[in-house]
């Protein structure tokens, strides 16, 4: 079991790494943002004692971004084994362009409890709790799976919405749910939110996740989701022989496994979000003279706790 002191521990983490970023709001640089985060990240999790910290998911090649890399070591080393997955700023373009759903985020386990995955893309499906297992299915055409979800939610497809990367490789996705007549929410960026969205229909509007994203992104998710409750599948997609000897140097073989969300993050698992941008989810980093205010979720799968944490701090500018 994580020790309870982790709870604000990682909501330091997150918003460290959110105020660091939210210095690089609309200035239209993703690297120098991406980096600030890396950087304040980096330090809060140093800062925290009795933990035995390995980052197992992080930030990867795919972007040439800065990297809190797979592997690193973290915390004081001593203590307690901790599975660490991050995103310093997950959704950089978005935090470059001011948009909204830019957020910090970081997912923690006993070690050996998170799925190590490498920085390719997955491919993800997901709804909310209160649904039977096995509502939906990585493996079934997507207009199927909108319509067992309309099923089990005593709806019809019209009623049902999808939140889908608003990207190219998804033009035959799109075309699939549309023939429902159910609606989709595209997004930019941000997909770990978009995932997180599906527990809470009736404030965010989406029932259903689908698509292609990062497999890191996809870690991260399940861990979310495994602390609020719903249903996850993912599987690896990779796209070259790089890609697949490193997954395979982090033991996944079978490239065709369809990984359960308990498969991706299992055991005691807390996951902790702070607002870079103000979103759908939370609410942005906020200066003022002399003060800094953020909002961070801090989720526990052990005890289906969910806290929102509203902080004003003296500025250290």
């Amino acid at each position: 079991m994580l020790s309870r002191t982790l709870t604000i521990e990682i909501a330091r983490v997150t918003e460290a790494a959110a105020i660091a970023a939210a210095h690089w709001r609309g200035r239209g640089d993703e690297k120098q943002a991406d980096q600030a985060a890396v950087d304040a990240m980096r330090q809060a999790l140093n800062r925290i004692l009795d933990m035995d910290g390995l980052v197992v998911i992080g930030e990867g090649e795919r972007d040439e971004a800065p990297m809190l890399y797979i592997g690193e070591k973290v915390g004081s080393g001593t203590g307690q084994r901790i599975d660490i997955a991050l995103d310093p700023l997950e959704g950089t373009t978005l935090c470059a362009k001011a948009m909204p759903n830019a957020i910090a985020c970081v997912a923690m386990a006993d070690g050996g409890s998170l799925l190590h995955a490498p920085d390719t893309y997955m491919d993800k499906i997901a709804i909310g709790g209160g649904y039977p297992d096995g509502t939906v299915d990585l493996d079934l055409p997507p207009a199927e799976n909108i319509r067992r979800l309309a099923k089990a939610k005593g709806v019809t497809p019209r009623d049902i919405t999808a939140c889908i990367l608003d990207r190219p490789r998804h033009e035959a996705l799109i075309a699939a749910v549309r023939s429902t007549d159910a609606s989709i929410t595209l997004i930019t960026d941000g997909d770990v939110a978009g995932v997180i969205h599906t527990a809470t229909p009736d404030e965010t509007g989406i029932d259903i996740y689908m698509g292609i994203g990062g497999a890191p992104e996809g870690v991260l998710a399940a861990a979310a989701l495994r602390c609020i409750g719903g249903q996850m599948q993912g599987r690896l997609v990779t796209k070259s022989e790089e890609q697949k000897a490193r997954a395979r140097k982090m033991g996944i073989e079978d490239f065709h496994r369809k990984f359960s969300m308990q498969e991706m993050a299992k055991g005691d698992v807390m996951f902790a979000a702070t607002g870079v941008t103000t979103g759908s989810m939370l609410e942005g980093v906020h200066f003022e003279p002399g003060y800094v205010t953020t909002e961070t979720v801090v989720m526990r799968s052990a005890t289906g706790t969910v806290r929102w944490i509203k902080n004003r701090r003296k500025s250290a500018e």
